[in-house]
């Protein structure tokens, strides 16, 4: 069985502590996925110089974040590792060097702050790959396709960004809404991810991408995500898990295929 292959836009980490639209849906996906042997996120909070997996046994839960209540900081989400995946990886995306994250890094915030409502017994290895900062766009498009394969061994692939992202032109006066051009921009992406998805990176020319991806470690989640529906056969478009907007600027679509 192909396991599913999802893209959460994950917005502030107080939706690990809220109960609203967007944490039902990413509940209402786990309750429906089949159990996977592990799920492999790409976060856009493990942003680097290299592209590597965590390979320990008992990643550590990160608290990637500051000016956020106690209560956050005291969360945990204790889902084991599974290092053997590392290898996997290593050799499904050959030549293509990956490194193994012994002791760096863990479970960030991006990825548990969806986990703990999608799977909140923790009890799914958990296995995160880093995005390579110094690789252009298309790095990552063609990198998705070729984890594929793994989706037909059990690992649900998850990339965890917000197509639109920026803090800067936050608007806290607008808590559910998005501005004409955080909406134009997250409009065209999902023309591109539901009829060509290898066309992705064709969103650096529309005319709100400035605004809408001021920095692109949000935004690179998404290009996985869209390799691995390019390289699937039969393709099918991606299912709508949620849509909204926050603040204003940024984009909480969801997606699973």
């Amino acid at each position: 069985m192909r396991m599913p292959a999802a893209f959460f836009g994950h917005g502030s980490p107080m939706n690990a502590l809220e109960t609203n639209r967007y944490t039902r849906a990413w509940q209402q996906f786990g309750q429906s996925a089949p159990r996977p042997r592990a799920i492999l996120v790409i976060s856009a909070h493990w942003y680097i110089n290299a592209t590597a997996v965590t390979a320990m046994p008992r990643p550590r839960t990160i608290h990637d974040f500051y000016g956020f209540p106690r209560e956050l900081y005291d969360m945990q989400y204790p889902a084991p590792g599974l290092p053997d995946l590392a290898g996997e990886i290593a050799d499904i995306v050959e030549p293509t060097w990956v490194g193994s994250d012994l002791d760096s890094w863990g479970i960030d915030h991006g990825t548990w702050s969806v986990l703990v409502h999608a799977f909140p017994d923790a009890d799914i290895p958990v296995v995160q790959l880093s995005i390579n900062a110094e690789k252009p766009l298309d790095y990552h498009l063609d990198l998705g396709a070729r984890l594929a394969p793994l989706r037909d061994s059990g690992i649900l692939i998850v990339g965890s960004g917000n197509i639109v992202h920026n803090l800067r032109a936050m608007d806290p006066g607008t808590p559910d809404s998005g501005f004409d051009w955080a909406a134009r921009f997250d409009e065209a992406a999902r023309e591109l991810l539901t009829a060509s998805p290898a066309d992705m990176v064709r969103l650096t020319e529309h005319p709100d991408y400035a605004a809408a991806v001021p920095t692109p470690d949000h935004f690179i989640p998404s290009l996985y995500f869209a390799g691995l529906l390019a390289a699937a056969e039969p393709s099918a478009a991606p299912d709508i898990l949620i849509d909204g907007y926050t603040y204003g600027s940024l984009s909480m679509t969801s997606y699973a295929a």
